[in-house]
């Protein structure tokens, strides 16, 4: 196909098709060595894994919560480390983005005291990490944001992701894109994020395939693992 483009010359319908199939089809061109990766397990913790406990709970998270565990026994059996984070109280609230408090995902027309949740956060228990495994607190949506789990990575010599946790929009994708960006090859798990709006997933995914990760199932990770 690409012989019929001309320098100058693209028009409309041919930078549209090109940029719906990066979409629909994108998938790069990396390889993927076991030895090099890391498991990541974002966010998955009571807040939003436990039904019915607050407005923040993920449906779609708790359902998979059975795939992810299936990732991390396969991940412990192969020696691919698992590092988990959680959404937690640090630094008195003073390390996150001022901003924060404003955005109508903090569901502030939900009457309850919040302010217990997010303390001493825990990992929902059908997917506790083990007691060698690295727990990392973080103040905002992507994990890699004012924490140590670049150097982490670089410490253990991994120089890829998969990242599997909740929320698919939010910190996982953010967790996606700042990994990227740090020049880690990426793989997300297109049945291992909970998504708050599910009918969004497949959109997310469309993202994650043009720009910054290859994505993948279970079963598929499993298979290049």
């Amino acid at each position: 196909m690409f012989n019929k483009y001309e320098e100058g010359k693209f028009t409309e319908q041919q930078v549209l098709q090109l940029a719906k199939n990066a979409y629909q089809h994108g998938d790069p061109d990396y390889t993927i060595n076991p030895e090099k990766c890391a498991l990541l397990v974002i966010d998955m913790q009571n807040e939003f894994v436990k039904p019915h406990w607050t407005p923040d709970w993920v449906p779609d998270a708790t359902s998979k919560a059975p795939k992810i565990k299936q990732i991390i026994k396969h991940c412990r059996k192969n020696n691919i480390p698992v590092i988990y984070t959680i959404y937690s109280d640090t630094h008195q609230y003073q390390d996150r983005p001022k901003t924060g408090k404003h955005m109508p995902g903090r569901y502030t027309e939900v009457n309850i005291d919040m302010s217990h949740f997010y303390k001493n956060s825990e990992v929902w228990h059908e997917i506790a990490p083990k007691p060698d495994e690295v727990v990392i607190k973080k103040c905002s949506y992507g994990g890699f944001y004012d924490t140590p789990l670049e150097t982490i990575l670089k410490n253990m010599g991994k120089d890829t992701v998969i990242i599997t946790g909740v929320i698919a929009s939010y910190c996982c994708s953010m967790t996606a894109r700042q990994a990227y960006e740090r020049s880690f090859k990426v793989i997300y798990g297109s049945d291992l994020c909970g998504a708050d709006y599910p009918e969004l997933l497949e959109y997310e995914l469309m993202v994650m395939r043009k720009g910054f990760a290859k994505v993948m199932s279970l079963d598929e990770i499993i298979a290049v693992l």
